[in-house]
């Protein structure tokens, strides 16, 4: 009689596609929990519980709670900042108005597929009052400044003398992908590009380039996202 090995132990039931690895489903249990119990009212095994595993298979991945928070953070700004310097690179063959179009979709997109919203957790003053929170800041400041670098070549150069710096605008723009999420509404196209155009707007950008600049991005913003 033929007899058929059987593997040992028992298999992991996550509800997750066999093409998600164990680290991403950590990952996604972990920012639904935060973002809806808080990161401090959140623990260990009930995110190794969530993701059916033991609490001993998690620190396998992560060494502790903050370091899924601090991977969860860097998810929300780095896909954008990493990308920054290709996008920069378009100005020399369709200007700077498209450059910033494409980076805001680009950041948008970021946002938009965070798991859970996790673009929320920066918010969080549970979070906020982390140590590793201030070097998620780093990056973030990195994204602000890459705004406002796109920014100068678009601004009118009185109206920047006097104004806030545009790159704390201008993010806080592209944020407000995590308060139409957290609504549960739908980030689609008609909203991505009018927070795109509202960027150029906010830059003094006339309404013929941003015309131009959208019709750019929408053959080239396929090759960041």
């Amino acid at each position: 009689m033929t007899t058929t090995a059987r593997g040992v132990g028992r298999p992991r039931h996550t509800g997750q596609t066999p093409s998600i690895s164990a680290r991403e489903d950590i990952l996604d249990h972990a920012a639904r929990l935060f973002t809806s119990r808080g990161y401090a009212g959140t623990s260990t095994r009930e995110i190794a519980e969530a993701a059916g595993i033991r609490q001993a298979s998690l620190y396998y991945h992560f060494a502790d709670k903050s370091a899924i928070l601090g991977e969860l953070l860097e998810q929300t700004v780095r896909p954008t900042v990493d990308k920054v310097d290709e996008i920069e690179q378009l100005a020399v063959a369709h200007g700077w108005a498209t450059v910033l179009y494409i980076l805001v979709l680009v950041d948008i997109h970021t946002l938009a597929v965070a798991p859970h919203n996790a673009g929320m957790l920066p918010r969080l003053p549970d979070v906020t009052s982390q140590p590793l929170y201030e070097r998620s800041k780093t990056v973030r400041r990195q994204l602000i400044d890459a705004y406002d670098r796109i920014a100068s070549h678009l601004a009118d150069d009185r109206r920047q003398q006097h104004e806030l710096r545009l790159g704390n605008l201008l993010l806080q723009l592209v944020e407000v992908v995590i308060s139409v999420r957290r609504i549960g509404d739908t980030v689609n196209d008609t909203k991505r590009n009018a927070i795109a155009a509202s960027a150029l707007r906010i830059c003094d950008v006339p309404q013929e380039q941003i015309w131009t600049a959208a019709l750019n991005a929408e053959r080239l913003v396929g090759q960041f996202i």
